[in-house]
């Protein structure tokens, strides 16, 4: 499965956070395994006439896809846990220095950043939501996912 599903050691952490472009295409290097869902599961679990253990595949499956959910949710929340405290302590400065044109702009870009990294959560929600459908769709005969994702 990790073959088909493109596993890729990527870095994700909060040193990325500062630059939301660097950051984003990280996230794109480790949604790899949802972008490539339909064709994993096409060839990993071919027609009934062919004999496959579909058990223990959707099963892998479904573990690798929730190892990259949690890593990819931490990431981001991470990030927007850092961006929140920086834009906080921005606005603080600023209550200070009020009339500060290089405070109000740096502000102003730490909110564009926190409000993309916001974003970024919805995506997920909605890459997730995507993938595990199709999962479902052609594993659900074979496989039962576990209430709580394993993580």
């Amino acid at each position: 499965m990790a073959a088909a599903g493109g596993k890729h050691e990527i870095d994700l952490t909060c040193d990325l956070c500062d630059d939301f472009f660097a950051f984003q295409e990280q996230l794109k290097k480790h949604r790899l395994v949802d972008d490539r869902i339909m064709n994993t599961l096409n060839s990993s679990l071919p027609t009934i006439s062919f004999p496959a253990d579909r058990t223990s595949k959707c099963e892998d499956l479904y573990k690798e896809l929730s190892k990259e959910y949690d890593k990819r949710e931490k990431a981001i929340k991470s990030c927007v846990s850092l961006l929140s405290k920086k834009v906080n302590a921005i606005r603080e400065e600023r209550q200070e220095n009020m009339d500060d044109i290089d405070l109000i702009k740096k502000l102003r870009k730490e909110q564009t950043k926190l409000r993309l990294m916001q974003q970024e959560l919805c995506v997920e929600e909605i890459v997730k939501d995507t993938s595990l459908k199709a999962f479902h769709e052609r594993c659900r005969q074979y496989y039962k996912p576990p209430t709580s994702p394993p993580v």
